[in-house]
């Protein structure tokens, strides 16, 4: 039986190291938080690359002006962190932090039961937060722990009911896929939320925001409202699922693992077409280099080995640049970015002039809408939109406006009343 591993802490050994002031070792504290941070949620391994990564994106990058006694303590700090990764590994220390180390445990156990990646990922961050709350390594193992940690996310940070079910399921998996607790029961009682109102554009707000996008992704934010799709929907889709002909979208392994057919603008067709080459010619460069083809998820992949390198299977809205899969290493050519684009969408509101909170989701939101005010009935965008219960579509009712939507006149307006 092998010796279970050292598990050292930084922030213990940065507390009695000696030959730093007071000052420096406050220093020290926070910009080492502040990597750690930066690190864990981009999911960096410990080292020389993620320290780079970091300096370059939060200490220098985005013109950030520094002073010089600012960046001296800061690449001491670094300097000692790295040294001190050094050291653990040669002693044969764990370096990680319990979230870390929570976070990686949940990775592994998602990947054996065959979750989706993005499952996965978020279990891993609730482990992880879950393991920032517990702080310590016996505490994290409790029931009545995790009992806490539930009750605090509802009663003092007053979560959205959605989010108090993803935690509980989230920790529900840590405890029996991960410490092997076969039925754990958290005592606490979950409490519902109001739906909040969702950010609708109007149709020139719409317009507007079009016409400030870049070329790179006017295509996608405008099918992308007139199929009332969902961001990960949007950059993930394939060549396969759009039938120009049909006038149709197929959306795969939506929300909830379920598929769906939506509409295709009639008005895109042409633009779509001519994408579809631009996309043929990526994928034509990646055949003849060789490189390796797209990613196509769990036991699907595993079955249809050389599927990935088919154009049917390519991405409509490919990247430009070839990447590392997160899954397994291999660099290949991924889909746009889902933050790069949401990140557009928010610059061309800005742009516009549009003083409301938009991201991409408010184009699908706006859709519903539109379609609700045109006269199209609830069950039929409940379908479209890939709702499961026709109450989420519902909440359309109180945002559309005119005969289809309130279809209330303000009594002011009725008045034949002139104000001075």
């Amino acid at each position: 039986m092998t010796a279970k591993k050292k598990k050292w802490c930084w922030r213990a050994d940065l507390a009695v190291f000696r030959g730093l002031t007071d000052f420096d070792r406050s220093g020290f504290a926070v910009l080492l938080e502040w990597f750690e941070n930066f690190r864990l949620r981009l999911g960096l391994e410990a080292g020389r690359d993620a320290a780079a990564a970091f300096w370059k994106e939060e200490v220098t990058g985005h013109g950030r002006v520094r002073e010089d006694w600012q960046l001296e303590q800061w690449s001491a700090a670094i300097s000692w962190y790295l040294h001190w990764l050094k050291v653990c590994d040669e002693a044969g220390a764990d370096h990680r932090s319990l979230p870390e180390r929570l976070r990686a445990a949940v990775r592994s156990a998602g990947a054996r039961r065959g979750l989706a990646r993005r499952t996965k990922e978020c279990y891993a961050a609730w482990a992880s937060r879950y393991g920032k709350f517990a702080s310590s390594d016996v505490a994290v193992l409790k029931v009545e722990t995790a009992t806490r940690f539930l009750t605090a996310l509802v009663e003092d940070e007053e979560c959205a009911f959605s989010t108090q079910k993803q935690a509980l399921n989230a920790l529900a998996f840590f405890f029996k896929n991960v410490l092997g607790v076969e039925d754990p029961v958290f005592d606490v009682k979950l409490k519902k939320t109001e739906q909040k109102v969702p950010v609708v554009l109007s149709k020139e707000e719409t317009s507007k925001l079009f016409g400030c996008l870049g070329s790179a992704y006017k295509l996608a934010a405008r099918l992308q409202y007139g199929a009332g799709l969902r961001l990960s929907e949007l950059v993930r889709l394939r060549i396969k699922d759009v039938d120009l002909e049909r006038g149709t979208v197929t959306v795969r392994c939506g929300k909830g693992d379920k598929d769906r057919v939506t509409v295709l603008p009639a008005s895109l067709k042409k633009e779509l077409r001519e994408q579809v080459e631009q996309a043929r010619a990526l994928w034509q460069k990646d055949r003849d280099a060789g490189r390796a083809g797209v990613h196509i998820p769990g036991a699907l992949g595993r079955k249809f080995s050389k599927a990935g390198e088919s154009f049917e299977w390519f991405w409509v809205f490919p990247a430009s640049k070839q990447s590392k899969d997160p899954e397994t290493g291999v660099m290949r050519r991924h889909h746009l970015h889902g933050g790069v684009y949401n990140r557009a969408i928010q610059r061309a509101a800005r742009l516009a002039g549009i003083e409301k909170h938009v991201t991409s989701h408010a184009l699908r939101h706006s859709f519903a809408t539109h379609l609700l005010e045109g006269g199209t009935d609830l069950r039929t965008i409940q379908e479209l939109l890939g709702h499961e219960d026709i109450t989420t579509t519902e909440i359309y009712l109180h945002v559309a406006v005119g005969a289809h939507g309130l279809g209330v006149t303000s009594p002011l307006d009725g008045m034949c009343v002139a104000f001075a």
